[in-house]
């Protein structure tokens, strides 16, 4: 297991499961978020969508990754390109909760993040979660494609078994 991309919607726990897995595996993670959205000093903007497949091509080039974010049509190239996909499926009373956890902990400042937590990126987040169930099927559709490769993931309470799995992968592969 070489080049790992985990997909799921907003609060599905892709990150904190990116840096277990990078960090049991020693392979590089890389926030999908961070490659739309480019920080300079004064402002933050997004790439195009070419652009951002230039970077995913250019970290691709370098050997072992994981890519974690949600399914945008920027990052389909991921699907052929990584050797496992990991779907996060975190069910959806868990993913609104943390959701709003989330927001709180931002304006309380006890969680960094790169956007302004305001009530706008609030309603933002619970209309992608909203629009992803709505089109779940398309997603799965998609998923579907891949199936030799996908492992889902609804809860990551027994991820110690998983990363040992994919660490002995990753050493024997």
């Amino acid at each position: 297991m070489k080049k790992i991309y985990i997909v799921g919607i907003v609060a599905s726990g892709k990150s904190t499961l990116a840096k277990q897995i990078s960090k049991k595996i020693n392979i590089p993670w890389y926030e999908l978020d961070s490659i739309v959205h480019k920080k300079t000093k004064d402002a933050r903007y997004k790439l195009t969508p070419s652009e951002q497949v230039d970077i995913i091509n250019d970290i691709d080039e370098k050997g072992k990754w994981i890519f974690e974010g949600t399914d945008r049509e920027s990052y389909r190239c991921l699907f052929e390109m990584a050797d496992t996909i990991i779907f996060l499926d975190t069910p959806l009373w868990k993913r609104k909760m943390r959701i709003l956890i989330r927001f709180l902990k931002q304006n309380l400042g006890f969680e960094k993040c790169e956007y302004k937590p305001d009530i706008t990126m609030l309603k933002m987040m619970y209309k992608w979660t909203r629009d992803f169930e709505r089109n779940r099927e398309i997603f799965e559709e998609r998923l579907d494609l891949y199936k030799n490769k996908v492992i889902r993931l609804s809860d990551t309470k027994n991820l110690d078994s998983s990363i040992l799995h994919l660490t002995y992968t990753n050493r024997t592969g």
